[in-house]
């Protein structure tokens, strides 16, 4: 059992957490009756994107440059961008996914749809769903966002999906077996499911315990270890495939402010300013290297699962 403090916004309520000594997964013992307090207006992934100020028409152009070069490694313009400043959007984690253009793609638990509007510029065929979205979203590229969980989705629609990813959404869902199931449901035989969570499998989970950034309490229900994951997938008819490693500083960074009392939105935080001095240069180009390392020994604190339908 573990007693974990609320401090992405710092109220600092504690709630307790059990880990499986068989599988290892790290749960919350209790849901919290009302989950919404915990999503407030403002919460980072349900920021509305501004497709209508014509000052951004420049900043669109490059960020679509950019992550050409990042999805499909192709322009020298993009290159070059790439070089400069890589995008903080996953688009290597669809590295594995061929033919990426001809596929139907299906984003769970997308919020306002960042990550799904970059891949719409880019020519991605991609249908976004979320159950607290405020309501239906439809962009003037064509994507839509659908207010819905997926187990409803599952049995509203007929369509089928070559991809279906879940980009840190999975650990937030209260029933990932049943989640799970239902998007094999959705997914074509060849398809594959990419699953991108915190995972307890990690340096950061043993190091930090109750301190580990990741853990982010409440919204983290189910923190899951590789022996959790393959478990579940088993159980939903489909393997784990891969597991690509893609985690960054903030385990560290993150980790060592909470350990001093310092919530992540704090105005003292490194995330907020870039200059504060609870980190050196050098201390952050340590994390960096480090986190570098523990991704190349597979024990890096984020990682993402590679899911496909058993043979």
């Amino acid at each position: 059992m573990y007693t974990v403090r609320e401090m992405y916004f710092g109220t600092r309520e504690e709630f307790d957490y059990f880990q499986c000594l068989q599988c290892g997964c790290l749960q919350i013992a209790a849901l919290p009756h009302d989950m919404s307090g915990f999503y407030p207006d403002g919460y980072y992934s349900f920021t509305a994107i501004d497709e209508a100020s014509p000052g951004k028409k420049l900043r669109r152009f490059i960020s679509r440059k950019r992550n050409e070069y990042a999805l499909f490694r192709r322009g020298l313009v993009g290159r070059l961008l790439y070089a400069l400043r890589r995008p903080v959007m996953p688009f290597e984690s669809l590295h594995e996914v061929q033919g990426l253009k001809d596929k139907t793609v299906l984003d769970v638990g997308c919020g306002s749809g960042e990550f799904a509007h970059y891949l719409t510029e880019l020519g991605i065929h991609i249908i976004g769903i979320d159950p607290f979205v405020r309501q239906d979203i439809l962009y003037n590229n064509g994507l839509k966002i659908l207010k819905k969980s997926l187990v409803d989705f599952s049995k509203e629609t007929e369509r089928l999906f070559d991809l279906i990813m879940f980009n840190h959404s999975f650990e937030h869902m209260p029933d990932p077996q049943e989640t799970l199931h239902a998007a094999s449901i959705l997914l074509q035989h060849t398809g594959t499911i990419i699953i991108r969570i915190p995972t307890v499998s990690s340096y950061a989970w043993e190091h930090y315990r109750t301190n580990w950034v990741q853990l982010d309490a409440p919204r983290h229900l189910f923190l899951h270890s590789v022996e959790s994951m393959r478990i579940l997938a088993a159980h939903a008819g489909l393997v784990v495939s891969g597991i690509r490693y893609d985690s960054d500083e903030l385990q560290f960074c993150g980790s060592e402010q909470y350990l001093k009392d310092i919530p992540l939105t704090s105005p003292h935080s490194y995330r907020i300013c870039k200059e504060s001095a609870l980190f050196s240069k050098k201390d952050m180009e340590r994390y960096k290297k480090q986190a570098a390392e523990l991704n190349k020994q597979n024990r890096g604190d984020m990682a993402a699962f590679y899911l496909t339908k058993r043979p």
